[in-house]
């Protein structure tokens, strides 16, 4: 097993970049961006203790920043009120958004990711089209493309409430297909 070493004084030059543009098509917001990129580089500053060298500098630290920014969609989330929708599956251990945590790294692929990646590629899709067109629809704008639950409810003349409620029942619906054909 490699036995990475961690060096912070190169964090900056070799990886802030890339966890910027990595943070930002997820919160879409360069500020935010910045303040979950600083967040990342200080947490790794203070658990460098917990870094065992098994994976990569830079995977490590991505692990790190997808923390933070499921921490800050709860934040924001419980600040407006909103119920936090998360798909769940069975490993309670490990919380966040099951699907970003089975796709592996798009930038660190191995030709065994690339071959998973692809399968899982077709699972979604194949779930995908066994859900109702309106579930279907509102899955696919908000949790693939990423679209403001402002824009999907004027797109579909729904309501905001009913967005949350739809994407719940499809979340729950794309689980139980992929835990079945995937899993």
């Amino acid at each position: 097993m490699p036995n990475h070493k961690i060096d912070p004084n190169k964090w900056i030059n070799l990886y802030s970049d890339y966890l910027f543009n990595y943070t930002v098509s997820r919160v879409s917001d360069r500020a935010i961006a910045q303040d979950l990129v600083s967040e990342t580089f200080l947490a790794g500053l203070n658990s460098m203790k917990n870094f065992k060298g098994e994976a990569s500098e830079r995977t490590w630290l991505i692990s790190i920043l997808k923390r933070k920014i499921i921490d800050h969609y709860r934040k924001i989330n419980s600040n407006k009120g909103k119920a936090e929708v998360r798909m769940s599956y069975s490993d309670s251990e490990n919380e966040g958004d099951w699907l970003e945590e089975r796709v592996a790294d798009p930038f660190d692929k191995t030709a065994e990711d690339k071959i998973e990646n692809t399968e899982l590629g077709f699972a979604i899709n194949k779930c995908l089209e066994k859900l109702p067109e309106k579930q279907a629809k509102v899955f696919e704008m908000k949790t693939i493309l990423n679209y403001e639950t402002e824009t999907i409810c004027n797109e579909l003349n729904i309501t905001a409430s009913n967005l949350w409620v739809i994407v719940h029942r499809a979340r729950t619906a794309m689980a139980g297909c992929l835990e079945k054909s995937w899993f």
